[in-house]
């Protein structure tokens, strides 16, 4: 079976590939000259105005039980504020993030952007549920993955509860990833068909520390199973091409700008930018 034969998720019902995912949004330097954070409002936009058609994310729980899109459990990193994201309410994150960009919670960003399709990262057993529950209603445009495949199923069990038209599309976890490596490192047609079942991408690193992850043998066997491969982090222009022309279907990119320019070099003579 062959991708085109297979029915795609909705999040992935364009044809255009590879698709161009916007690694926390995108803060180009003059927006990180002014303060401007990754997984912001402002980061967003900016994504989307550079040229993105799907935007990565992550989520973490609030003291006061909001779902709020942030990569790290702890604010040190990217507000100079040693606690954690967990230990502070939503009216505080929303000061702290002013200057920043812009606080988003989970359900601002799927109002805010209503066409953007949302990439979401469970990043903890405590944000799974609730989580899941707000995506369920915009199952067409989310993918939700963790490395945790844990947390990915108490994310997908809420968003079922909610009985929603199409539940999101999805990527595995880490156990599920090792599943799929290893029927595919012994060539069984039969391993792989069931370890890529039920899922809509792979979303990788090319190597993990002396392995590597990414092999045309991958592509292939995701390919013949309806699976797409998108690789991450990317952010030089001459790899994206080389992965693109690997059969690579999805480059996620901290330059948006990098991406857009490389593997859509229609946008610049005023065509659709949408992967």
């Amino acid at each position: 079976m062959t991708t085109r034969a297979r029915e795609r998720h909705p999040y992935l019902a364009d044809a255009g590939v590879p698709r161009v995912i916007a690694h926390r949004g995108f803060v180009p330097a003059e927006l990180a000259a002014r303060g401007i954070a990754e997984n912001t409002r402002a980061a967003f936009t900016a994504a989307l105005a550079a040229g993105a058609g799907y935007l990565e994310t992550d989520c973490h729980l609030t003291r006061d039980g909001e779902v709020v899109l942030a990569h790290d459990a702890d604010l040190a990193r990217v507000a100079g504020d040693p606690r954690d994201i967990g230990a502070v309410d939503r009216a505080e994150l929303d000061e702290i993030f002013a200057d920043r960009g812009g606080l988003l919670t989970l359900q601002d960003a799927l109002q805010e952007y209503p066409e953007a399709r949302w990439n979401i990262d469970v990043k903890s057993r405590a944000v799974a549920a609730p989580l899941g529950r707000i995506v369920a209603r915009h199952g067409s445009r989310v993918l939700v993955t963790s490395f945790s495949d844990d947390f990915r199923r108490a994310a997908f069990e809420a968003a079922a509860g909610e009985r929603p038209a199409i539940l999101p599309a999805t990527s595995p976890g880490k156990r599920a990833l090792i599943r799929v490596l290893a029927t595919v490192s012994i060539r069984s047609r039969r391993g792989a068909r069931r370890a890529l079942a039920g899922l809509d991408a792979l979303q990788i690193p090319e190597r993990q520390g002396r392995i590597r992850v990414l092999t045309p043998r991958l592509i292939d066997a995701a390919h013949e199973n309806g699976v797409e491969v998108h690789i991450w982090t990317i952010n030089d222009a001459q790899r994206m091409r080389e992965l693109a022309a690997m059969g690579v279907d999805g480059i996620v990119t901290d330059r948006t700008d990098v991406a857009v320019a490389a593997l859509r070099p229609e946008s610049e003579t005023g065509a659709s930018q949408r992967p």
